[in-house]
């Protein structure tokens, strides 16, 4: 995302001398002394946020909800403004957090780099005319534009740094499961397990295509949290209880346990994950003002 900066405006406290004249003539006049004068104070600007002493501004702020607004309308969506407000701003929060910690980490953004990039950008669209109109068409002047593409680049090399991180070979659970969708053919089936029908005659019979074959599955992939602790209290070879999400109601069989290296799917889930926390860590220990 991109983001608009506007200058802050200063007001100028100027202490103002008097001097008075007491005694005769002869009597020399003792003078006040100037007041010295306070030091130039910027004034905060109007702001959505202050993250770690720095603004969101309500000008940039409103900027980026009108190009979201415009990006869901152009995909036919439609969004109510509360929760385009709030989308927009964690988005704008969660980059200056990434921002900050890149400059933290001395990531440095040059005036040569980010010129190469405004040049690249100008190069895809075909001149710099072009890019000059798509910036004028969202929301941007030149100034704007560069602060915004800086930002966004310190927070991309943070968020890439974040996700590096993420080791590809972690414990995982081989899992299949029997997948029902009301309560009383989950129960029926926990029956026939307890009489002695085999988990995988029951998995095939509810889930002819897949089997309940699930893979190996590391802690944390599963979308639902109380799912993935029933799963992850598992030993090889062990059956869940009957456990209840949105998808339907779900009987687990941890087929193996250990260490298995990550499926391209689950690694992107693991690397969301893992910037998801960061991100939370960062909101917890930093001073973050969000406007009422």
């Amino acid at each position: 995302m991109y983001f608009k900066r506007i200058v802050l405006t200063l007001f100028l406290a100027v202490g103002i001398s008097a001097c008075g004249s007491f005694g005769t003539p002869n009597t020399p006049t003792p003078s006040v002394p100037s007041a010295t004068p306070e030091p130039p104070t910027p004034t905060p600007p109007p702001s959505a946020a202050v993250i770690n002493g720095e603004y969101i501004t309500i000008a940039e702020f409103e900027a980026e909800l009108a190009r979201f607004k415009a990006a869901q309308t152009a995909l036919g969506l439609t969004v109510t403004d509360e929760d385009a407000n709030k989308t927009v701003l964690e988005d704008m929060v969660a980059q200056v957090l990434l921002s900050q910690a890149a400059r933290e980490e001395n990531f440095a953004v040059t005036e040569a780099n980010l010129q190469s990039r405004i040049d690249a950008l100008a190069s895809q669209l075909g001149s710099a005319d072009a890019l000059t109109q798509w910036q004028s068409t969202h929301g941007y002047d030149d100034a704007s534009f560069r602060v915004a593409l800086k930002r966004s680049i310190e927070a991309a090399w943070m968020r890439d740094k974040i996700i590096a991180g993420m080791p590809t070979s972690v414990e995982q659970i081989h899992l299949r499961q029997i997948l029902t969708y009301n309560e009383a053919d989950a129960q029926a089936a926990l029956q026939e397990l307890s009489a002695g029908t085999e988990f995988d005659e029951l998995a095939v019979r509810f889930d002819p295509v897949t089997g309940g074959e699930l893979g190996w599955v590391p802690q944390g992939y599963l979308l639902d949290a109380s799912a993935d602790e029933a799963v992850f209290a598992l030993q090889a070879g062990e059956v869940s209880g009957i456990i209840a999400t949105e998808a339907g109601f779900h009987i687990f069989k941890a087929i193996e346990r250990g260490e298995h290296a990550l499926s391209p799917d689950a690694l992107l889930a693991m690397q969301e994950n893992a910037l998801k926390q960061w991100l939370a860590d960062q909101r917890e220990t930093g001073d973050i003002v969000l406007a009422p």
